[in-house]
């Protein structure tokens, strides 16, 4: 079977300091907004899979069942969990995208990528086809930034703009807390 690459997208919820978790790396109650969990959960429902760091889960119904690849150093190049056929754990220091995809055996689709900071970095070079940045108006002072760099006066939306992509969207999730997701992709 050849695969070819998928469209990938990246989510993320952030503090108004453009933080994805707390210091701790644990998930800040106050970015628990139900219409971001709604939106998240749908989106991932239309993925073929899900990539996300060691550290990061997505939460669900579905989570054990999702095909999957876990980044991590704890593995030489690209294997099977020997826990769960539907992951594949990735070294990207050893073995190239391509080859984590292609191990999945999936033939298309979407790959949602949720995190955390480094996979949220390393899908920047790898190419976004969109990102879905959803901003909730919250404070998480001294957390995990969405990506490397972000926070001390350097917005959540520098890194996407460093790499090329724009603004095409932004709608309100939650007029009562006044969350909204933007969407960010590439050039036209």
């Amino acid at each position: 079977m050849t695969s070819k690459r998928p469209r990938i997208e990246g989510y993320a919820v952030v503090s108004r300091e453009g933080m994805i978790a707390k210091s701790d790396g644990s998930f800040p109650e106050e970015l628990k907004i139900p219409a971001d969990q709604q939106f998240y959960q749908e989106s991932l429902e239309r993925a073929s899979a899900v990539a996300n760091g060691r550290h990061s889960a997505e939460g669900g119904p579905r989570e054990k069942a999702r095909k999957r690849i876990l980044l991590t150093r704890r593995v030489q190049r690209v294997i099977v969990d020997p826990d769960n056929p539907n992951v594949v754990q990735w070294n990207p220091g050893t073995a190239s995208f391509d080859e984590a995809w292609h191990r999945l055996g999936i033939e298309d689709g979407i790959l949602a990528v949720v995190g955390g900071t480094d996979v949220f970095a390393l899908f920047l070079s790898i190419g976004y086809d969109a990102f879905f940045l959803t901003r909730a108006p919250v404070s998480v002072p001294r957390g995990r930034p969405v990506f490397p760099g972000v926070g001390h006066g350097v917005a959540a939306e520098e890194p996407l703009k460093k790499h090329g992509l724009v603004l095409r969207n932004t709608r309100m999730l939650d007029p009562a807390s006044e969350t909204v997701v933007q969407e960010w992709g590439p050039k036209p």
